[in-house]
């Protein structure tokens, strides 16, 4: 069976990545390249690297007006572009969300489900639907998350169970609708959310620290300094640095390299 796979980012990235080494895919679809970083440089989405390494034919439309292929399933993975409704009806659409729907709908639910402590997520195949992330559901799979498990590690785990699940959807497809309750919702990282707030206590300081690790960042001033926090402990009596009740393991100076705390520390003394 042709798919075609609709995706821009990292996590979208990996999925795409995993299909394309067991399924004839027919395109990916994905975001324009896009100017980022200090000297505006046009950088291709994560998603299109992955797809040229494969060979994959890319389409990155400015707008999503009509589907370029012929494929009959599109596996959508952070793809960040909203699917006419017209389009959704053409084929069979399946979003891979990595959270348990109906908790975490939204563009950041791995984030969101480490800020706000859970202990477990998980990833949900479900129908492309005009509502967000809200389609019924073709499989679901829940897995822990461990108390110093960061961003990171909860992305790699969700890519190897997404691609697990959608072994089993492409089998044979069955759809369920979502529960009624539960509903959260995932918001958009802002400059905001990478704040820490050292009069919170410790463990909201230290689930944003690991919900932000390693690929944006949490910031704030640590004795006196703004530092990127990428890794942090409960503080210990003998800490050498300590913010808030935290001990920050892995900083990195705005504009700088990560480094260990250590190694920070050596420099502030020379």
């Amino acid at each position: 069976m042709s798919i075609a796979v609709a995706a821009t980012g990292t996590f979208g990235a990996e999925i795409l990545d995993g299909l394309a080494s067991r399924r004839d895919i027919e395109l990916l679809l994905t975001k324009p390249d896009s100017s980022q970083g200090r000297g505006r440089k046009k950088l291709a989405p994560p998603a299109k690297d992955v797809a040229l390494k494969h060979g994959l034919r890319v389409e990155q439309p400015d707008r999503l007006t009509e589907f370029p292929g012929n494929a009959r399933v599109v596996i959508v993975a952070d793809y960040g572009v909203l699917v006419p409704e017209k389009l959704l009806a053409d084929r069979l659409w399946l979003n891979v969300h990595p959270s348990l729907l109906p908790r975490w709908r939204g563009p950041a639910p791995v984030e969101r489900a480490i800020m706000a402590g859970d202990r477990e997520t998980g990833v949900t195949v479900h129908r492309t639907t005009p509502q967000l992330d809200s389609g019924p559901i073709a499989a679901q799979r829940r897995f822990p998350i461990g108390p110093e498990d960061d961003a990171g590690v909860v992305f790699d785990r969700a890519t190897r169970v997404a691609l697990e699940l959608l072994d089993e959807v492409f089998a044979e497809p069955t759809f369920v609708p979502q529960p009624e309750v539960g509903t959260t919702y995932a918001d958009k990282i802002t400059a905001a959310d990478r704040e820490l707030d050292w009069s919170l206590p410790p463990e909201e300081n230290l689930n944003r620290i690991r919900a932000l690790s390693p690929h944006i960042g949490a910031r704030g001033l640590v004795e006196g300094r703004r530092l990127l926090v990428w890794k942090a402990r409960p503080a210990r009596p003998e800490a050498a640095l300590v913010a808030g009740g935290i001990e920050p393991l892995e900083v990195q100076r705005e504009g700088g390299r990560r480094m260990t705390a250590e190694e920070y520390l050596r420099g502030l003394r020379r």
